[in-house]
């Protein structure tokens, strides 16, 4: 009696440790989703991709950097199943190619533009048409994605509306992404920067100005498509967690405004 309950409980305990390593084995068996999100992603993505894998038992893997970049590395074949910019032009450079399936495009995010200095800076400005941005920056440069990157063109498109953008365009460190631009002025290696107001959110080494008027630039919105080379069944599924509740409770945390869910 007591062997024939001993081997019941072997097989109870058997059969529990197959099903703690199921959802393991789930994940391992189904290929990841790639996905080629915009830099300014990369916090609120990482945790919701964990989110997912825990929920579905499916891995999605992001590569971040610069739109631009991302755009061209798919343009010239990179294996992303899903695209996350962070401008709609960018996501248009690739729906005129054809690159992308139309049907599933829908704006996702948007954000703020942020002015920012390392956190032990004292500088104070108020921002503003015709503000004193070029004395704010003393003997420094203003750290600024590049043109062709959508936080660099926001934030030219911003300086010039608000009539200063002629007394820096001499005076600025350019990053290839709008994360290098915070690391710059993280590393105190420029005194000012412009950056979304999510990334300086992260970063305790530094600190916000101010934010810049939402008016004096293109309304920032970052669109999400899966690619026409995408072969991973579950590619549609995380494009739809990112609109879920479990999702938007992750980018309201990391300060993206979340837009709303399209009806059809």
């Amino acid at each position: 009696m007591k062997f024939v309950m001993a081997c019941k409980v072997c097989v109870a305990v058997f059969a529990l440790a197959l099903a703690l390593k199921a959802p393991m084995a789930v994940a391992a068996d189904s290929p990841p989703v790639t996905v080629y999100a915009a830099a300014s992603l990369k916090n609120a993505l990482e945790d919701i991709a964990k989110d997912f894998s825990r929920t579905s038992g499916v891995q999605a893997q992001v590569s971040y950097g610069a739109s631009s970049m991302l755009a061209r590395q798919i343009e010239n074949g990179a294996p992303a199943d899903l695209f996350i910019s962070a401008d709609t032009d960018w996501m248009d450079y690739l729906a005129q190619r054809r690159l992308i399936v139309t049907a599933t495009r829908r704006n996702v995010l948007s954000n703020h533009l942020a002015l920012i200095a390392p956190a032990e800076s004292k500088v104070s400005l108020h921002i503003g048409a015709n503000m004193a941005l070029a004395k704010a920056l003393g003997d420094g440069r203003l750290a600024i994605a590049r043109p062709d990157v959508p936080a660099g063109r926001y934030a030219r498109d911003s300086l010039a509306a608000l009539g200063v953008w002629a007394s820096v365009e001499g005076r600025l460190a350019q990053a290839e992404n709008v994360r290098v631009a915070l690391f710059y002025v993280s590393r105190g290696e420029a005194p000012l920067g412009l950056v979304y107001d999510t990334d300086a959110r992260v970063e305790p080494k530094v600190r916000i100005v101010g934010l810049l008027p939402d008016s004096s630039h293109p309304p920032i919105v970052y669109p999400a498509a899966l690619t026409v080379r995408n072969a991973n069944p579950k590619a549609a599924a995380f494009l739809g967690y990112l609109q879920g509740p479990e999702a938007t409770a992750v980018f309201h945390k990391y300060g993206f405004i979340v837009l709303p869910r399209p009806s059809n």
